[in-house]
């Protein structure tokens, strides 16, 4: 074993007796630093300044209490996170995440992929990410409203324009943001609206914010295919998930000539051979915030299947995980591979195990990595802070160009950085060392702090 492989060992050990229960903190750590060998072999210093010691332990971790009353005036008291990982290159910068899944490891994996994400994106932001176990599935407006304006009173504390500023995650929608914004208004006596991201566009939002991550994976695989000389056109493709990031990865991918055949929730899946119909969805999550199972009722010609999982079983050419972290577990890697898929692009945050990710990779699946190729949604927060500085709103052609640049630059970057290292189609040890090179030359340049 090389020097180097032996020093990314002894981090990696040095984590799991620190976190022993952070399963998932310590599968992306080791996703990140084992890719990352080359750059540590051609730059020895790292390992004598510890920078891997220092860049996988957060800056500042706060965890709080929240109380809050329900309709029927019952106390309840969930728990809220704040993981300022790391602000090398700029203010933290991260969602924000209500689901009962919600701890400390899971927001700790979040927030270390955020630092290298954020530092592809080539804008100046950190990374950091946030949230609770509230859910607010099934909760009335009234209801999340006195959960955010409580979550916000402890969190007001540890954010702002220059220091920390989160945006919206899994569970926190334009609903939760506008609470959330409203009370931080309310206690600084300030409009600050650079503090938040994902904002409404009567109150500092960007046009485009919306649909940024679908559309952000989209271009990516588009500029992935355009290399390989493939045409999307008429491709089957199957996305799980009926949030934000899958509703708006369907536009454009069927923008594009694509065949999007499935959509899901945590209930189940639809299969539509003729292809989703986008405004059934919308209206059933997006104005009902229903189940997805409804839209069986009104399209005879598709299905509906119990379990989520089911939707890797579908045959088709190309996967785009959209729902949440480790839906792609190394059983349906095998099921993508054997039905066809040729293609897999993450659209949500580390939706694929490790061992699925080894079996793509031996199985010569083209593979775009999430923190690479869904990378849009914070690369437009960034855009919405710098137009919240400037006082002013572009327009949503204007915002978009932005994002189809940002997101070639972000491939380009990966496919060189593979190359440069020595396995060409390895988008992931390219995203990776791509977004470590930078975060560590700032790390390097501020000194031991």
């Amino acid at each position: 074993m090389s020097d180097m492989k032996s020093y990314v060992e002894s981090v990696l050990e040095l984590v799991k007796q620190r976190d022993p229960d952070q399963i998932e903190f310590q599968n992306t750590v080791k996703e990140v630093l084992t890719t990352i060998v080359p750059v540590l072999e051609k730059y020895p210093q790292y390992k004598e300044q510890k920078l891997l010691e220092r860049i996988v332990e957060p800056e500042r971790v706060v965890i709080f209490r929240v109380p809050w009353q329900d309709d029927n005036n019952v106390t309840h008291i969930n728990r809220g996170y704040r993981v300022q990982m790391n602000s090398a290159i700029g203010p933290y910068k991260g969602g924000l995440r209500f689901h009962p899944s919600v701890n400390l490891s899971i927001l700790k994996f979040l927030a270390f992929e955020q630092v290298f994400k954020n530092s592809l994106t080539g804008l100046p932001i950190g990374g950091g990410k946030g949230g609770s176990d509230f859910d607010p599935k099934g909760k009335s407006d009234n209801e999340v409203m006195r959960f955010c304006q409580s979550f916000m009173t402890e969190l007001y504390r540890h954010i702002g324009p220059h220091v920390d500023v989160p945006a919206g995650d899994i569970g926190v929608g334009g609903r939760e943001i506008g609470y959330l914004f409203g009370q931080y208004k309310r206690i600084r006596d300030a409009y600050d609206s650079a503090v938040l991201t994902g904002k409404g566009l009567t109150y500092g939002g960007s046009l485009t914010r919306t649909e940024a991550t679908g559309y952000g994976l989209l271009y990516f695989v588009k500029n992935l295919l355009d290399d390989k000389g493939i045409n999307l056109d008429g491709k089957k493709v199957v996305i799980s998930g009926s949030g934000n990031v899958a509703i708006y990865a369907i536009e454009k991918a069927q923008e594009l000539g694509a065949n999007v055949i499935t959509c899901s929730d945590s209930d189940g899946y639809i299969y539509d051979p003729h292809g989703i119909d986008l405004k059934a969805v919308k209206l059933i999550k997006e104005v009902k915030r229903g189940r997805i199972a409804e839209y069986a009722t009104n399209h005879p010609a598709s299905e509906y299947h119990e379990g989520c999982h089911g939707v890797w079983n579908v045959k088709c050419d190309i996967a785009l995980p959209c729902a949440t972290q480790s839906e792609i577990d190394l059983d349906a890697a095998k099921a993508l591979v054997a039905n066809g898929c040729k293609i897999v692009g993450e659209g949500a945050n580390m939706p694929s195990t490790l061992d699925a990710i080894e079996y793509f990779q031996a199985n010569k699946i083209l593979f775009c990595p999430a923190k690479a190729a869904n990378a849009g949604g914070v690369a437009v927060s960034a855009l919405e802070m710098s137009q919240n500085s400037e006082r002013l709103s572009w327009t949503f052609e204007e915002v978009d160009e932005r994002l189809k640049v940002i997101m070639a630059n972000i491939y380009r970057n990966a496919k060189a950085n593979a190359v440069e290292f020595g396995d060409a189609d390895n988008l992931v040890m390219g995203a990776n060392i791509a977004g470590f090179k930078k975060v560590a030359e700032a790390m390097t340049a501020q000194g031991l702090v």
